[in-house]
C-alpha cells in the first residue's frame, strides 16, 4: 500500500489517540468524513492497524516493579527454545519479549507488583526453562517515553 502525506498523519493520529471521532480525525487531517472512514478501513485490510486499544498506567494498578531483562539460552536445541516460547509470552508479568542478536538472545520487558513479586517470576518460572543459561536485570528507575 502506498501512502501519502495525509494517509501518514491519519496514522500518527489514530497512534496518538484512537479514541478520536472520524469527524474529528476527518477534520484535522482535511477530508470528508466518509474518505476519512475509507481510508482507515483500507489501513486495517492491508494489516497497517494491527489493533486498538488503551494505554494503562501500570504503577497506578499496582506494578510498581518495571524491569528489562536480558536472557541468554543455554541451549538453543527445538524442545527447550519452543517451550521458552511457549511458556514466556504467556506470562503477565512479560509486557514484551524480543529476540534479539547480541550477547543476550531475548530481552523482556517486565511488570509486577514489586521486588518479591519478580523474584518469584525468576525463581518459579524463568529458571525453571531448561534452555535459559542467565538472566541480567535492569531495573527501569523512570519512563522518559512509551509509545
Amino acid at each position: 500500500m502506498q501512502l501519502d502525506d495525509k494517509d501518514r498523519r491519519l496514522l500518527a493520529l489514530l497512534e496518538r489517540d484512537c479514541r478520536l471521532s472520524n469527524a474529528d480525525l476527518a477534520a484535522q487531517i482535511g477530508m470528508s468524513t466518509s474518505a476519512c472512514w475509507r481510508r482507515i478501513r483500507a489501513f486495517e485490510e492491508a494489516g497497517l492497524i494491527d489493533s486498538y486499544g488503551a494505554r494503562l498506567r501500570a504503577d497506578r494498578l499496582g506494578l510498581a516493579f518495571h524491569a528489562i531483562v536480558h536472557v541468554q539460552l543455554t541451549r538453543h536445541d527445538k524442545p527447550a527454545l519452543r517451550r521458552f516460547i511457549e511458556v514466556i509470552p504467556n506470562r503477565p508479568e512479560v509486557r514484551d519479549c524480543y529476540a534479539t542478536t547480541g550477547a543476550a538472545d531475548y530481552h523482556l520487558r517486565i511488570r509486577c507488583t514489586d521486588i518479591d513479586a519478580y523474584n518469584r517470576f525468576l525463581e518459579d518460572v524463568l529458571f525453571t526453562l531448561p534452555a535459559v543459561r542467565s538472566a541480567q536485570t535492569n531495573v527501569i528507575l523512570r519512563d522518559l517515553k512509551t509509545r
